[in-house]
């Protein structure tokens, strides 16, 4: 019952960020056709976070889990800190983070990547790295020698954006990513994940 209960509540959530999302991008979309002239001042640290949702596939090499199934996640936390190098090149560290479900408990699947960002034409960007895949219990959902382990390994990430609104050193983006990870178990097994996510990212540059 709890199980059904979770299900219904990530359902809800899902669908209310999905509405507020649409509902934000159309009238900033209509703010950026009315002020067509305004530009960001790309310089200096780059702070963003990111909300959305997507799919992640997990595998177990105990074989609990397999990729033949996927399941729905929401994107919590998604962080990106950086340093501009020159006007279209940065340096960041990504810190992507994916709620999923697991033997009914919430846990987190994400990572801390060293990563580059590339601004290819002045509204579009790509961005990737490598770096440390996290596998956690998710903060909300701790249970003592139940949902209590935290598992680290490698993880490759890849994300491209497109600034749909931009003023001064604001820039809201639409994104999508999508990230590879290995999470060592204990006993010397691993659990893999393959993410994508699509969402709206809020940066400061």
């Amino acid at each position: 019952m709890k199980s059904i209960k979770m299900k219904t509540i990530k359902k809800q959530i899902g669908l209310k960020v999905a509405c507020v999302a649409f509902a934000l991008v159309s009238s900033i979309t209509y703010a950026q056709n009315a002020d067509s002239k305004t530009t960001t001042q790309r310089d200096g640290f780059i702070i963003e976070f990111s909300v959305g949702g997507g799919l992640i596939s997990l595998e177990d090499s105990e074989g609990i889990q397999t990729f033949d199934t996927s399941q729905g996640t929401f994107v919590f936390p998604d962080l990106k800190l950086g340093y501009m190098l020159n006007e279209n090149l940065a340096v960041t560290a990504a810190m992507p983070g994916n709620i999923y479900e697991f033997q009914d408990n919430d846990r987190n699947f994400g990572g801390f990547i060293p990563s580059l960002q590339y601004w290819v034409k002045d509204n579009w960007w790509i961005h990737g790295g490598i770096g440390l895949a996290i596998d956690s219990p998710a903060l909300y959902d701790i249970k003592d020698n139940v949902n209590d382990d935290w598992n680290v390994g490698c993880a490759v990430m890849a994300s491209t954006g497109y600034e749909i609104y931009k003023k001064k050193n604001f820039a809201l983006n639409v994104q999508s990513k999508v990230v590879l990870g290995r999470a060592n178990l204990d006993g010397d097994s691993h659990r893999d994940a393959v993410i994508f996510n699509v969402g709206l990212g809020f940066s400061w540059l």
